[in-house]
């Protein structure tokens, strides 16, 4: 079943940064008052204090007036979120298009050049009969122009590139309210929202562990630790970031599953607080702009002394005024480079484009220069953008390799096979994928490949597969599950156990997982013959089969 994987962190990495720098975007372009603003920063300061890890869970529901399984009712949330707002970090305001233009004439070298183009027209209103001073002027002039629209055209189309990856993978969450389970925008939770969480998902806001199953989360973005730190439903610390029983806002499960209550959102989280602190820094500026603003003041200096030197020399020679100071201008102009401005910015936006080709996107045209000083880039994550989703397009069982409906193939499995009932059996029951129960209730009709799934892209493409064959609601309903071992990535499989229908009073165990870990815990293998042993020349038959696919 072949599927491609989603670039992870521009859902972890990218949205995370992106929502803590529009925070602290905010807070630096705020009009708060000074006064105000250190009340806020020493408010932030405080010791972090949280009440939500140190309840059992009964009476932790109780005080945010919600239910372990059930959740809030929508009306309830609706409430809460009057009352609270999104649970987002606050977006920043935005500042007007003209505004961020005109600002890009502001950087040292294009002020330098506008000074020498102003003396240009200076020197021309002196001795209007010389052309030179109005030609070179306008250059001057239109090369600022230029150089200062190629770049804010190049950080403009990336800032755009960023909002459309930010909405093309919005954060999603498993909600239970009104006792149904269904995904909501994970800015649309509130206090007090029952969520579960598994591998792979983001935190969306800061949670209480009320039902755990392995879970561990990396909190390496949020404390720095970087091994992944298991949770409990019980409180271990008095200290809300050393406790157990909480996750919190940023960070990602790397490991097992969870249902948990949400206790903060939006500002009010710890990452939140966090980005609310990182606010109080400074503006970081690149190597690229220090080195310039030191050539601009070097240049500036040296250009208006030997400007000076030659007026005095003028001077004590019996020059007359105005041929000596037209001559200085001159020479203040002469020793301004002209053509590094143009260099620079061409230069950079090439490096930019060429890097576009690779699938690299430039924010603003000095990171260039930044990358071009780095010598090792470290990455833990393979992958690209796509729509996150899988189809089940082999089958293998019964020693052959059958195909099920495609663009390109035709279905070759037959339904009535007892070994593809079998099969089938595992495929339904082994699994913790469910079609959304809003987004059926709403579109009872909408085909089965189109509809939402809860859970992993994987088992959401066997969900689909199996609900083509026949509707597993019922199938389920009849083979009910009493317990099983969640999927993980160090165990690589998933074991669930269920009454069967078909025989009361007994169970039946069923086991999925990655090939070799189904392989090496299986001493048999079911052929049309029956079950035989599961020899060497039986065991490389699989394994050729597993190659082809």
């Amino acid at each position: 079943m072949p599927g491609i994987n989603e670039l992870d962190v521009a859902r972890q990495y990218s949205e995370t940064s992106a929502r803590v720098a529009q925070a602290i975007e905010k807070e630096k372009k705020g009009k708060k008052g000074k006064e105000a603003k250190e009340r806020d920063q020493d408010e932030l300061k405080k010791e972090l204090e949280m009440w939500e890890h140190k309840l059992p869970v009964d009476e932790l529901c109780a005080r945010l007036e919600t239910h372990p399984e059930n959740g809030l009712t929508s009306a309830k949330a609706a409430e809460i979120f009057a009352r609270d707002g999104p649970n987002i970090l606050s977006p920043p305001k935005t500042t007007p298009l003209w505004i961020r233009y005109l600002l890009t004439y502001t950087d040292f070298f294009s002020l330098l050049l506008t000074g020498a183009s102003i003396l240009c027209f200076i020197g021309f209103g002196l001795d209007s009969t010389n052309m030179d001073n109005i030609y070179l002027g306008s250059v001057l002039i239109v090369v600022v122009v230029i150089t200062s629209t190629f770049g804010f055209m190049q950080n403009y189309k990336s800032e755009k590139t960023m909002e459309m990856f930010r909405n093309f993978l919005p954060p999603q969450a498993l909600v239970h309210r009104d006792g149904k389970l269904f995904q909501i925008p994970a800015s649309d939770l509130v206090v007090g929202d029952v969520v579960d969480v598994k591998l792979g998902d983001k935190i969306p806001a800061d949670l209480r562990v009320i039902l755990n199953s392995k879970l561990k989360v990396d909190n390496s973005s949020l404390t720095g630790e970087p091994e992944p730190q298991a949770r409990s439903v019980d409180c271990t610390d008095e200290n809300p970031l050393e406790t157990k029983n909480l996750a919190f806002f940023g960070t990602s499960a790397v490991d097992g599953t969870a249902t948990a209550v949400v206790v903060q959102t939006g500002d009010r989280t710890v990452f939140g607080r966090i980005a609310g602190l990182a606010a109080s820094g400074g503006n970081d500026i690149t190597t690229l702009e220090i080195e310039i603003h030191k050539f601009v003041i070097g240049i500036s200096i040296y250009a208006i002394s030997m400007g000076i030197l030659f007026f005095i020399i003028g001077c004590a020679k019996g020059t007359e005024i105005l041929t000596n100071i037209i001559f200085t201008i001159a020479i203040i102009v002469a020793n301004v480079p002209e053509g590094l401005l143009v260099t620079v910015t061409v230069s950079l936006t090439l490096a930019a484009k060429r890097m576009a080709k690779k699938q690299v996107l430039v924010k603003t045209l000095p990171c260039v220069e930044t990358l071009g000083s780095t010598t090792a880039i470290c990455s833990d994550k393979t992958g690209t953008l796509t729509q996150n989703r899988m189809t089940v397009v082999h089958l293998m069982y019964g020693d052959k390799i059958e195909t099920t409906k495609t663009a390109t193939t035709e279905v070759s499995y037959d339904v009535n096979d007892p070994l593809f009932k079998e099969a089938f059996y595992v495929m339904v029951n082994c699994s913790k994928a469910d079609f959304d129960a809003q987004d059926l209730e709403n579109n009872p009709n909408k085909p089965i490949q189109e509809r939402l799934v809860n859970g992993d892209a994987s088992e959401a493409g066997i969900l689909k597969f199996c609900e083509q064959v026949e509707p597993v609601a019922p199938i389920r309903a009849k083979n009910p599950k009493i317990g099983g071992i969640p999927f993980n990535s160090t165990n690589k499989f998933m074991v669930s156990i269920h009454k069967d229908g078909e025989n009361p009073g007994m169970l039946r165990q069923c086991f999925k997982g990655a090939p070799e870990r189904v392989l090496e815990r299986c001493s048999k293998i079911v052929t049309l013959g029956g079950e035989v042993e599961l020899d060497a020349a039986l065991l490389a038959k699989v394994n050729e089969h597993l190659q082809t696919l």
